[in-house]
C-alpha cells in the first residue's frame, strides 16, 4: 500500500487526496441480500493489524482517510467523486482494483487499476473500458449485472458472457431496454435470461454505487496539507520502511514542513598549520566535542581521509592529506588525550580508521549509535540521519546548508566543499545528539550501562578485530576438497537412485517434479511456488519413505553447505594468515554479540564435520590459548 501511495504522490502530484476504507461487512447490500460476498474467506488476522498501520502512515502524511457505517469504500469514493465534479476539479483519479468503480469513469475521471504488484497498472478511461468490455462506463454496471460478479457472490445469467451481454446492451440501449425486450431474445441465452430476470435486477441494485453518503469530511478536506517529517520518521522506523522512506523523501520535494531552527554554527576547512590553534581555542580539556571521521574501514583496518570536529558553536574539518607535521602532532595529541571528551557515532569503525592512520584515540565518552541502541534495543538500525530527526528534529542535508534562514542547518563558509560540509554537519549532529541521548539514558537508567559496559567493549572489540584469529589454511583447504568430494559423491548417488543425471539438485522446481510426480511421494506443505522442498520437509519425507534419492539429497545439501562455509573462511584469510571478522554490538536486543564478514557464530559444533571446521582455528604465534565464552555462561 505504502509503495503504491508513494507512486501516486510521485507520478500524479495530486492537489487533493483521500483514502476510503470499508468499516464492516454489514452494509445495506447485505441487508437486502444475505449472501452478498458470502463466498469470501474471513479477513486474515494479520491483515486486520495492517489496516491500523496503514492509517498510521496516512496520519503521518496528513492524508485524510474515511469510512462510513453501512457503506462500502466504493460508495465513499463515488460520493467524493460527485463532490469533486461539483467543485469543478478538472481531473479526478481513482486508485482501485474493484471493477465496480468503472461506472464512475467519464472524460474527467480515470481509474488507476492495479494489474500486478504496485507498479504495473492500467489507466482506465472511457475508451479503455469500452474497448475492453464493449460498453461505455455508464453501461458497465448493466453488463456486470447480466454477467455477474463472483467476488461479490452475485451470480449472473448462466451461459451469458461479456460479449453476449455487451451485444444486448448495444442493441437495446441499457439494462432496462434489455428487460423490456426479454421475450424477443431468442435461443438458450434468452431462455436463461428470462429465468433469471429477478437476479439480474437484484445485481443491478446492489452494484450501483451510492454517491450521496453522509461523510465526516468533504472534498475540500482532502486538500494536501503539510506533513510531519518527524512523525513520518517514527512511523517508518517502527515499520522498518527504510527504502520506502528514501523514496518518499525523494518524492516529496515541495511543500515540506519546516525544520526546527537549529544553532547558528560556523564551520571551516582548516588551512595547513591551523589545527593546533583551533583545537586550543574551541576544544579545551573538559569540553565534549562531536567527531566525524571520513574514511573507510572493514576487517580490522581502514583509512581516514579527514576529520570533522564540532565544539560549542564552531566546527572544523581537517583534510589529513593536506595536514603538515605540526597539524598531525596537534591532532594526535588531542585525539589521544582522555581529558578531551569526544562523542562519535558507531565509534568502532572510525576508531579502526584512525588507528590505521597512526592515531591512538582515547577519551571517547559517548557513542550516539550505542546510546540509541540502549534506549531502543529492538530497532534494526541506528542511522545518524534518522536519530537526528527523532531527537533533534533536524535534517542532515548538507546540500541545503546556508539556506532557509539556517533552519536546522550549519552555516558553512563558502570555502568548504560538499564532503567537508557533510562531515561538519554530522559532527555537529553527533554532539547535539549525544546531549539528547544523555537525557534519554538518564531517564531509562542506561547511563552506567553505556559508560561501564558498552563503551569499554568498543575498544576491546576493535583490538580483537585488528588482531584477528589465526587459522590453519592448509587444513581448511583439505576440508574444502573433502566436502567437494562428498558433494560429488552424493550427487552421483542421487542421480543413480532416479536414473537421471540432468536434474539440478539445487532447483526446488525440478525437485518438485522428481519427488511428487516421478516418485509419487506424499505432498509436503504447499507454498506459493509449489510444495516445499526445504530441509525439514525433506527430512520428514525421508523418515516416511527411506528413499535412497532423499538420503543422497540430504547428504548433498549438508556437504554443500559445509563446503560453502569453508570456502567463505578461506576467502576471508588476510595476508597475515588470520581472519579479521567484524563484531556487532547492536544486533540482538539482549546485548548478545554477533559477527559478520565472515559470520563465525554459526559454524556447527554438534557434528563431527562441524568440529573439524572449528579445529582449523588455532593459537597463533605469540599467543598461549584460545578462549570461547558462551553467551549463556557470561
Amino acid at each position: 500500500f505504502t509503495s503504491m501511495l508513494i507512486n501516486v504522490l510521485r507520478d500524479e502530484e495530486p492537489t487533493h487526496l483521500g483514502v476510503a476504507f470499508d468499516r464492516a461487512r454489514e452494509t445495506f447490500r447485505t441487508q437486502e441480500y444475505g449472501d452478498y460476498k458470502a463466498g469470501r474467506a474471513t479477513t486474515p488476522e494479520d491483515f486486520k493489524g495492517q489496516v491500523a498501520l496503514i492509517k498510521e502512515v496516512l496520519d503521518a502524511l496528513r492524508i485524510v482517510h474515511v469510512d462510513a457505517p453501512g457503506f462500502e469504500a466504493d460508495d465513499i469514493i463515488a460520493t467524493l467523486v460527485a463532490q469533486a465534479r461539483a467543485a469543478g476539479i478538472a481531473e479526478i483519479l481513482i486508485g482501485s482494483g474493484d471493477r465496480d468503480t468503472f461506472q464512475l469513469v467519464d472524460d474527467r475521471t480515470t481509474i488507476i487499476y492495479p494489474v500486478r504488484g504496485v507498479s504495473d497498472v492500467w489507466r482506465m478511461g472511457p475508451a479503455q473500458i469500452e474497448e475492453r468490455y464493449g460498453v461505455p462506463p455508464t453501461r458497465y454496471s448493466d453488463l456486470a449485472a447480466l454477467v455477474g460478479e463472483t467476488s461479490d457472490n452475485l451470480l449472473g445469467v448462466p451461459g451469458v458472457g461479456p460479449k453476449t451481454a455487451a451485444k444486448w446492451l448495444t442493441t437495446y440501449g441499457d439494462l432496462a431496454g434489455v428487460i423490456a425486450h426479454v421475450d424477443q431474445i431468442k435461443g438458450k441465452a434468452g431462455e436463461s435470461l428470462r429465468a433469471h430476470v429477478d437476479a439480474v435486477l437484484r445485481n443491478r441494485r446492489l452494484n450501483r454505487l451510492v454517491d450521496d453518503v453522509e461523510l465526516p469530511v468533504g472534498i475540500e478536506d482532502l486538500a494536501r496539507r503539510p506533513w510531519d517529517r518527524d512523525e513520518v520518521h517514527q512511523v517508518f522506523d517502527g515499520l522498518e520502511f527504510r527504502v520506502l522512506r528514501e523514496r518518499l523523501f525523494a518524492t516529496l520535494t515541495t511543500a515540506e514542513p519546516e525544520a526546527e531552527a537549529g544553532p547558528d554554527v560556523q564551520g571551516e576547512v582548516l588551512a595547513p598549520g591551523a589545527v593546533a590553534a583551533w583545537l586550543a581555542e574551541h576544544a579545551p580539556a573538559g569540553t565534549r566535542c562531536g567527531v566525524h571521521v571520513v574514511g573507510s574501514w572493514a576487517r580490522g583496518t581502514g583509512d581516514a581521509e579527514g576529520i570533522a570536529v564540532a565544539a560549542g558553536e564552531s566546527a572544523a574539518y581537517v583534510v589529513l592529506a593536506d595536514a603538515d607535521p605540526a597539524d598531525e602532532a596537534a591532532l594526535a595529541s588531542w585525539l589521544a588525550d582522555p581529558e578531551r571528551p569526544k562523542a562519535l557515532h558507531d565509534a568502532k569503525g572510525p576508531v579502526q580508521a584512525l588507528v590505521a592512520r597512526g592515531f591512538a584515540p582515547a577519551g571517547i565518552e559517548h557513542d550516539t549509535a550505542l546510546a540509541a541502541y540502549l534506549a531502543r534495543p529492538d530497532q534494526r538500525a541506528y542511522d545518524l540521519a534518522d536519530l537526528t530527526v527523532r531527537y533533534l528534529k533536524r535534517e542532515l542535508r548538507p546540500d541545503a546548508a546556508g539556506q532557509a534562514d539556517g533552519q536546522g542547518m550549519l552555516d558553512f563558509s563558502p570555502a568548504g566543499d560538499s564532503a567537508a560540509q557533510e562531515a561538519m554537519l554530522r559532527a555537529r549532529a553527533v554532539l547535539d545528539l549525544s546531549g539528547a541521548l544523555d537525557e534519554e539514558l538518564a531517564r531509562t537508567g542506561g547511563t552506567a550501562l553505556l559508560a561501564d559496559v558498552e563503551l569499554p567493549i568498543v575498544d576491546v572489540l576493535a583490538r580483537m578485530e585488528r588482531v584477528g584469529i589465526a587459522v590453519d589454511s592448509s587444513g581448511l583447504e583439505e576440508l574444502e576438497a573433502h566436502f567437494a568430494a562428498q558433494v560429488a559423491q552424493a550427487q552421483a548417488d542421487a542421480y543413480a537412485a532416479i536414473d537421471d543425471d540432468s536434474v539440478n539438485l539445487g532447483s526446488p522446481k525440478q525437485l518438485q517434479v522428481i519427488l511428487f510426480e516421478k516418485l509419487g511421494m506424499p505432498k509436503t506443505k504447499r507454498t506459493k511456488t509449489g510444495y516445499t522442498t526445504d530441509a525439514d520437509a525433506l527430512a520428514d519425507l525421508y523418515a516416511k519413505t527411506e528413499h535412497p534419492f532423499l538420503a543422497a539429497l540430504l547428504r548433498h545439501r549438508d556437504a554443500a553447505r559445509l563446503r560453502v562455509t569453508v570456502e567463505g573462511l578461506l576467502k576471508s584469510i588476510a595476508d597475515d594468515g588470520r581472519i579479521h571478522t567484524t563484531y556487532m554490538q547492536m544486533i540482538a536486543a539482549t546485548g548478545r554479540l554477533s559477527s559478520t564478514d565472515p559470520n563465525l557464530q554459526n559454524i556447527p559444533i554438534r557434528t563431527e564435520e562441524g568440529r573439524r571446521i572449528r579445529s582449523a582455528f588455532v593459537v597463533g604465534s605469540g599467543f598461549e590459548s584460545l578462549m570461547s565464552a558462551d553467551y549463556s555462561q557470561i
